[in-house]
């Protein structure tokens, strides 16, 4: 709720604090006076556009403070600098900011805003209900996933030509590399027998000088091993100390065996065809080649092989997938058409109890005959917000047709259609503002638009900006808006009026005067109107 409103060098108005209270808040004055100025003010804490124009003659600044009941200050200055500030609890927030936190604290209704009830939108959140919201949630999840298989459908399809190429190439990259025949750490096996074979003589003499040293020779390690072994077992006939010595030599004799016939057997094996050298050359420049194309040994050739044949795998599975799509497409579409028809139906049961609802306050707010009606029809066009349009037919007058708000209604009808909308749907803020909300009213009429903003202000806070005496005798809060001339300059001020004040103004308001016939039928509307509010 808004507790106060502090204006500082707005337009005409200096210096200004207004305190509101609970309840159904009136705001009156003459023609002039700054009333307008004030709502002005009040919008700039909602985040309206306010230019240097409106800082009072001979001030640098304005500044705009609202304090609410939850303690929330909201603060809006704007200097002639062009140097603007805005402020939550003195914590500088963006404009943006402040129309967001503004829209959630104060509801206005003037023409202008009126007319935003024609928006489709607007229409909508009257009728979605905490149950159509719910079956509009699960739509809307169906609804993405399908745009998200569409998408993917759209994007495959126009891709089938750029994957018949791909598959083209992929083939012919499997074709190469599996016609080489490859096999795990062929290359390293390659490499070393090419090493071996290119030297080819010298392993062949330094193994058969080897043979020959061991066990080939006159004078070879093996013989003279034996003689020493000899010798030493001559020794040992008269001294046992070289006993050792001699076992050693006889466990070095059988290691130099084992490797006398291994490199025997190398060397009777050994095969140094140039045939078989340049087939080795032969296949090392083929994996060589490969190598160049698809990784940097055999090993990882093969792997790109693998790699490749699982593309086109994948690529010759593209029609299988655009099919699957497809179906998934045409089930979600199903899905997603079900789903709107059965919001479309939610949407229009809603609309109907609540049409009736708002038509009877329309009869009450003085247009007796009025028709009014919300519509909801099919819509070939889908969107996030299901397959259906929107709209609010109305007609004043008797024998007339039905047509849309927008095209049938006065300034006047608007506001009071507004304001019979707003009795049957509530408004989400606390606080609620209407302005010019008695254009074109009188009479009984005017009488009826006050019962209804009373019974609105129950529960809520609600500023109204009012010229008839009717809806100001229905105040719980009344506040006069005046202004008069100090040392050459005007001023507007804001009073808040007492018993004796508010008979006086409305007397003004009814007649024109403050004569005893007009206060006494002043008294006699705020008497009528509090035994109104105490009964009903």
């Amino acid at each position: 709720m808004l507790k106060t409103l502090t204006v500082e060098n707005f337009a005409l108005i200096e210096n200004v604090t207004v305190e509101f209270g609970a309840g159904l808040n009136i705001l009156t004055g003459e023609t002039g006076a700054g009333k307008s100025i004030l709502m002005e003010a009040l919008g700039a804490i909602l985040g309206n556009r306010i230019g240097a124009g409106k800082i009072r003659k001979g001030a640098d600044f304005l500044r705009v403070e609202a304090n609410f009941s939850d303690g929330l200050s909201l603060t809006r200055k704007v200097s002639r600098t062009g140097k603007n500030f805005v402020a939550a609890n003195g914590k500088a927030i963006t404009l943006a900011q402040l129309k967001k936190i503004g829209a959630q604290l104060l509801d206005t209704h003037d023409q202008n805003k009126h007319l935003e009830l024609l928006r489709e939108e607007n229409i909508y959140k009257l009728i979605d209900d905490e149950k159509i919201l719910g079956a509009l949630e699960n739509f809307r999840g169906v609804y993405r996933e399908l745009n998200s298989k569409t998408r993917a459908l759209a994007k495959k399809k126009s891709a089938r030509t750029e994957n018949l190429q791909r598959l083209e190439f992929l083939r012919w990259q499997e074709k190469e590399i599996s016609a080489a025949r490859l096999k795990p750490n062929e290359d390293e096996k390659i490499d070393a027998e090419i090493k071996k074979l290119s030297h080819a003589e010298k392993i062949a003499e330094h193994v058969q000088e080897s043979v020959r040293l061991l066990n080939d020779d006159d004078a070879d390690i093996l013989t003279a091993l034996a003689r020493v072994e000899k010798n030493l077992d001559g020794v040992a006939r008269y001294d046992d100390k070289l006993n050792s010595a001699r076992k050693l030599l006889e466990d070095a004799e059988i290691f130099l065996r084992e490797a006398y016939d291994e490199i025997r057997a190398y060397n009777e094996g050994l095969d140094f065809s140039p045939e078989r050298l340049d087939r080795l050359h032969a296949r090392a420049d083929v994996i060589f080649k490969l190598k160049q194309k698809y990784g940097a040994s055999v090993n990882e050739i093969l792997q790109r092989l693998e790699k490749i044949r699982a593309d086109i795998a994948a690529v010759e599975n593209f029609d299988s997938d655009v099919a699957d799509l497809e179906k998934e497409v045409a089930a979600l579409e199903r899905e997603t058409k079900s789903r709107a028809e059965k919001l479309l139906e939610m949407r229009r049961a809603s609309a109907k109890i609540l049409s009736a609802k708002i038509e009877t306050e329309v009869r009450r707010l003085g247009m007796a005959r009025a028709e009014f009606e919300i519509v909801v029809e099919p819509s070939e066009k889908i969107s996030d917000n299901g397959s259906d349009a929107a709209d609010i037919l109305f007609c004043a007058n008797v024998g007339e047709e039905k047509l849309s708000l927008a095209q049938v209604v006065s300034g006047g009808e608007l506001s009071r259609v507004a304001l019979a909308i707003k009795s049957v749907a509530g408004t989400s803020a606390a606080t609620a503002v209407f302005d010019e909300i008695d254009t074109g009213l009188g009479g009984v009429t005017a009488g009826t638009v006050a019962e209804c903003l009373a019974r609105l202000a129950r529960g809520r806070q609600i500023l109204c900006i009012t010229h008839l005496p009717q809806i100001a005798s229905m105040a719980d809060v009344h506040l006069q808006i005046s202004k008069s001339e100090v040392d050459g300059r005007t001023l507007t001020k804001v009073s808040r009026l007492n018993d004796a004040e508010r008979v006086k103004e409305i007397a003004r308001m009814a007649s024109g005067d403050e004569s005893p016939a007009a206060i006494k039928n002043a008294a006699e509307m705020i008497s009528s109107a509090r035994k109104f509010l105490t009964e009903s």
